[in-house]
């Protein structure tokens, strides 16, 4: 009894694909094409008509005329999340139409242009098969999709996580989710640390840090759990919260060096 929304690239507009998502009940959103070919509805068959039944009504003006155009009505929207600058504000403009190819299925989206009142980046146009879904929540699903896609490509760029390479395909679906777990659990381990444990920077004779890396974040987990694996051993009376710890540490720096 769950939603399920789909969210891609341009390289998911796809008459044939899209149309097979929403007969199974899946939201798709994706970019969409500037000169996408958009028309009304289908009219209502009269009585008496003769012949097939037509599948799209009258054709509407692309996207790229509806942003020179000055008949549209902007809307001012505030976008939390942008791309980790926190809020963003932006224009949308959405209405529904019916998107059509000679030869392909005929699909009843919304569309929603989005543009930068200070020309930051380009204009863009996202397609939602769900008519009814309203364009800011197609526009935050659709930010929160980049901001996964980023967090990948900043794990291999910053953090060394490869293509696995493992034989099993368990194994492979198994690996980069717990890796990513892991990350996590120092960066929430590191919060706990004291100000000059967290801040401290490894550094040489030609090159220093401003800022702590992730490396050195590990480096500070990992010192502050040998000493306590190392010398929290008592287990005298008022001290049996001292070998919970150590153990707590030592279980954390098992995940600690496998990260």
């Amino acid at each position: 009894e769950r939603d399920i929304v789909l969210i891609g690239d341009n390289g998911f507009a796809a008459l044939e694909l899209l149309a097979a998502l929403t007969r199974h009940r899946i939201t798709a959103i994706t970019c969409l094409r500037l000169d996408a070919a958009l028309y009304d509805p289908a009219p209502p068959r009269r009585p008496g008509t003769n012949g097939r039944p037509r599948t799209k009504g009258a054709r509407r003006p692309n996207l790229a005329e509806v942003l020179v155009g000055t008949d549209r009505r902007w809307q001012h929207v505030v976008v939390p999340g942008w791309y980790g600058e926190g809020e963003r504000n932006v224009e949308i403009c959405s209405a529904t139409a019916v998107w059509r190819h000679s030869g392909m299925p005929i699909l009843p989206i919304r569309w929603v242009l989005v543009r930068d009142p200070h020309h930051r980046f380009q204009p863009q146009a996202l397609l939602c098969t769900d008519p009814e879904r309203a364009p800011e929540q197609i526009l935050c699903w659709f930010i929160q999709w980049l901001r996964l896609e980023v967090t990948f490509q900043e794990t291999r760029v910053h953090l060394s996580v490869e293509t696995q390479r493992q034989w099993s395909e368990l194994a492979i679906a198994r690996t980069t989710p717990c890796l990513l777990g892991l990350f996590s659990l120092v960066t929430l381990l590191a919060a706990q640390l004291r100000a000059s444990e967290r801040n401290a920077a490894a550094s040489s004779a030609w090159y220093r840090k401003e800022h702590p890396t992730f490396s050195d974040t590990l480096a500070a987990v990992r010192r502050h759990i040998w000493c306590e694996q190392g010398f929290l051993t008592s287990w005298h009376s008022g001290h049996g919260a001292k070998p919970r710890r150590a153990l707590q540490h030592a279980w954390a720096y098992d995940l600690c060096h496998a990260a």
